[in-house]
């Protein structure tokens, strides 16, 4: 490793005048060096540092790192508006990074999250300069893999988020009274608002948000297709290492632009997906620990990436399989030479019509049903089934939830102990034959595994907004994985009409976001059929084991 020069400062100014400001790491040695960009909007001390190692490890591998705040956030100058500048002000910062004395004059972005989204939109212009990009954890098409899922809107996270931009904004502002009221409610989730998706505080303290935008744009229309980088990047053609995690709420995003471009692309598409939350990327993910494996290795792989197409390196990694997974259960790291889009697996659901009151009258079993019952299920939006875990709430993983199981307005399917281990990976889902005796209702699916000692630990989860009160066959996405369910163990199906704050309560009324007091929510009777020609089923992608 080299010796690195103390941070330095730098400014430049983009096309219209703003100025933008970076800190830039440099090897302390004679010479030019390849620079590595991130570009992101939380103060650009952090650098990411969440889940990457500091800019100067990376100066180390013989790098120029350049960290940049987007305009308007931290000390560049200019109004910050979510992702409406980046595309022109990534074009102006790559060109200039790639200036820099010292630089030879190639560039490679890197970052999750925001800092992904600033790397898509910086290719969208295609500069000459710009050879690859890492985008991790991040959305492709807006609306379906970052704001709404299942045409459910992601409460939580999107809330969360704005109130922490919000919180920025105000202190930014020097408006103290503004950052204390925002700050408190990020620390203490807003719930139970009057209009539970409309929160008072960003409602006064930042009126013009992105946030209320997102309420208002439930569907997706021109809107999200203007603002999204997949309408933009159908013909640009870089090599890209996509980075993700199984309990990342931005998964979809990942995997989307991953397939996407792999069809198209003449350049290597890497795919990385490990056990992970969206932060921090580490063995310990909710209640499990994941083992030594499961540590994250991304600083080392990104160094190696950046220097097969940087600097010229063959470093071996064009022989290898593109895409990595991590398998729960087994807890190692396997390698498919594509993504695993295999025949989806068939596991009915069959019942007495108690799969709601007692644990084992639910049942999982490859052998479609002839006949039999259907479950009722209430909701009461009184005490909806909370959230625990899984991609879209805080905190995200993997916890026991055997006492949420338990409830009467949770129905389970389960298998029997498995005589051999179950291994899968790639898409899972769920069609369930389902009625409603209000307008509007919603569905949750979620997929466990039950261990001998009666333990529940969730592995995937889906969301599904439904416009109807039929009974229809609800195809519920959930959330892709890669996982073993060991011999003895058993695989377990959890519905329920509810998964709050994760998710908004739907009222019932059929009305549009953001419009229903908390008071108009409508108790909800759902009616689940299985069996004959209502073959309601889990869909797994069932793989082979892996070779020892």
């Amino acid at each position: 490793m080299l010796k690195v020069r103390p941070k330095e400062t730098a400014s430049m100014l983009t096309r219209d005048g703003v100025r933008l400001d970076a800190d830039i790491y440099r090897p302390d040695v004679e010479g030019e060096f390849p620079v590595l960009l991130m570009r992101q909007p939380y103060g650009r001390a952090i650098a990411s540092s969440v889940v990457y190692a500091h800019p100067t490890w990376y100066a180390a591998q013989g790098y120029i790192v350049v960290i940049q705040d987007v305009r308007g956030r931290g000390t560049s100058q200019g109004e910050f508006q979510l992702f409406v500048n980046e595309t022109e002000d990534g074009e102006d910062t790559v060109n200039w990074a790639a200036a820099l004395p010292g630089s030879t004059g190639q560039v490679g972005m890197y970052g999750f999250s925001y800092q992904a989204m600033t790397q898509l939109y910086a290719a969208i212009t295609k500069p000459r300069a710009l050879k690859t990009i890492c985008p991790a954890m991040m959305g492709y098409d807006l609306y379906t893999d970052w704001v709404y899922e299942g045409g459910a809107f992601c409460l939580e996270s999107n809330l969360g988020w704005a109130i922490q931009l919000a919180a920025e904004s105000a202190r930014l502002k020097g408006d103290a009274a503004a950052h204390y009221t925002l700050y408190a409610a990020s620390h203490n989730f807003p719930q139970y608002d009057p209009i539970p998706s409309l929160t008072e505080c960003l409602k006064k303290f930042a009126p013009n948000a992105f946030y209320h935008e997102w309420i208002e744009h439930s569907k997706p229309d021109e809107y999200w297709e203007r603002i999204s980088p997949k309408r933009y990047m159908q013909d640009v053609d870089l090599p890209m290492f996509h980075i993700g995690g199984w309990f990342d709420t931005f998964l979809r995003g990942n995997i989307h632009l991953y397939k996407d471009i792999t069809v198209r692309s003449a350049y290597r598409q890497q795919l990385l997906i490990g056990p992970w939350t969206h932060l921090p990327w580490c063995r310990k993910v909710g209640a499990v620990d994941f083992g030594l494996e499961a540590t994250n290795p991304v600083d080392w792989l990104q160094v190696r990436w950046f220097d097969h197409f940087l600097k010229g390196i063959d470093t071996g990694l064009l022989e290898e399989p593109p895409v990595r997974l991590f398998e729960m259960g087994s807890n190692r790291w396997r390698n498919f030479d594509n993504w695993p889009d295999v025949t989806q697996k068939s596991y009915f659901l069959s019942t007495t019509g108690l799969a709601c009151i007692r644990e084992n009258e639910g049942s999982l079993t490859t052998t479609h049903p002839d006949s039999c019952p259907s479950d009722v299920l209430v909701h009461d939006p009184w005490r909806p089934v909370p959230a625990l875990g899984g991609h879209a709430s805080i905190p995200s993983g993997s916890f026991e939830r055997s006492h949420l199981d338990c409830r009467s307005d949770v129905l389970t399917y389960t298998t029997e102990p498995l005589t051999a281990d179950l291994h899968f990976a790639g898409e899972v889902a769920v069609e369930v034959w389902c009625s409603a005796d209000q307008p509007s209702h919603d569905l949750c699916a979620i997929l466990s595994e039950v261990r001998s000692n009666g333990n529940v630990y969730n592995l995937t989860q889906g969301y599904l907004h439904v416009e109807s009160s039929q009974n229809t066959p609800l195809r519920v996405s959930l959330q892709a994985t890669c996982a073993c369910i060991a011999k003895g163990n058993s695989l377990r199906l959890s519905l329920s009409a509810a998964c709050f704050p994760a998710y908004p309560l739907n009222p019932g009324t059929g009305s549009p976001l953001g419009s229903d007091r908390l008071m108009d929510a409508q108790i909800v009777t759902l009616t689940v059929s299985c069996g004959g020609d209502q073959p309601s089923q889990v869909l797994l992608p069932v793989v082979s084991a892996c070779p020892s």
